[in-house]
């Protein structure tokens, strides 16, 4: 299996003014990581591209964020070969009016960047007529689907309503992202309490519900890993990568590693998410550099996952 020349990936995928401030700063654990490829394949302006499944817009609550005005994240974006990008809202963790929220998603999605940005709306399980919202976010704004911040809105897995939000996702033929965490729990705000959550909740919804498209985002499992093993063998959920981490992590979960552990998560349930802008777009983008991919799982991960469920604009 080839790998990737990660001097390479650098020089053409991130630029040059990038790549030379990130080969100062790992230039030599790089190059100790490197294996020099018999055929080299790295992105360039000829590449797929890729669809970004997890980008968050407007003022993330408790710190400023760089990049958190919408063009300005377009265009960082934009510059590390993303194409498409599945847009979710931090006002959806705290604001009460959960149509405004939809509402002003939408628009800025609609004005900033067609085609380019996908805006993905909310409900909130713990409050009344959410399947309204879902009815709006669908019919109204025409969004291709709907992300659930579990714990920042007051409800867990277990919520009773999440069946028939499955459901109802599934008959309307919309994607779910269900969010895990947004940031590590050793800097939440002191006001922030939010329970460690388990994904074996969502294997019962899930098996009553065969087709629905359910993404879980910054999800990486506990820490046996009990949950993810169970959610990969009893459901068809899909990840984003934005949690896996350590050098070669992408390699580690798909089996592709040169350890020959096996996988953790099938090849094709796999799609990129960088979690910007409260991560660097380019930590995300490292990872596809940090792993051995041969180009056909690449070109899973980069877009062709995430096409199968969305189609092109």
């Amino acid at each position: 299996m080839n790998l990737f020349d990660r001097r390479q990936f650098i020089k053409n995928s991130l630029g040059t003014g990038a790549a030379l401030s990130l080969a100062h700063a790992t230039g030599t654990a790089l190059a100790a990581a490197t294996t020099p490829p018999a055929k080299p394949a790295p992105l360039t302006k000829n590449s797929p591209g890729i669809i970004d499944t997890n980008v968050t817009l407007f003022q993330w609550p408790f710190r400023k964020l760089k990049y958190s005005e919408t063009p300005a994240l377009v265009a960082k974006l934009r510059q590390h070969h993303i194409i498409e990008a599945w847009a979710g809202s931090f006002e959806a963790l705290l604001h009460k009016d959960i149509a405004g929220v939809n509402e002003r998603l939408a628009t800025e999605c609609r004005e900033q960047a067609p085609g380019f940005l996908r805006p993905f709306g909310t409900v909130n399980l713990a409050w009344a007529d959410w399947e309204e919202d879902v009815r709006r976010c669908h019919e109204v704004h025409h969004m291709p689907g709907l992300r659930i911040y579990p714990g920042y809105q007051p409800f867990n897995l277990k919520h009773p309503g999440l069946a028939p939000l499955i459901a109802m996702v599934r008959e309307r033929g919309l994607i779910l992202q269900i969010v895990f965490q947004m940031e590590d729990p050793r800097v939440h705000h002191p006001l922030i309490k939010l329970e460690t959550l388990d994904a074996r909740p969502l294997i019962a919804p899930l098996q009553a519900a065969p087709g629905a498209k359910v993404q879980l985002l910054h999800f990486s499992g506990n820490v046996q890993g009990s949950d993810l093993q169970a959610l990969m063998a009893e459901t068809p959920a899909h990840l984003d990568l934005s949690r896996w981490e350590g050098n070669g992590a992408i390699g580690r979960m798909i089996g592709s590693a040169p350890s020959g552990s096996a996988a953790r998560v099938p090849l094709e349930r796999v799609f990129f998410g960088s979690h910007a802008p409260y991560f660097p777009v380019e930590t995300a983008v490292l990872k596809l550099m940090e792993s051995p991919l041969d180009r056909p799982q690449l070109n899973a991960i980069m877009q062709g996952n995430a096409r199968r469920w969305l189609p092109p604009v």
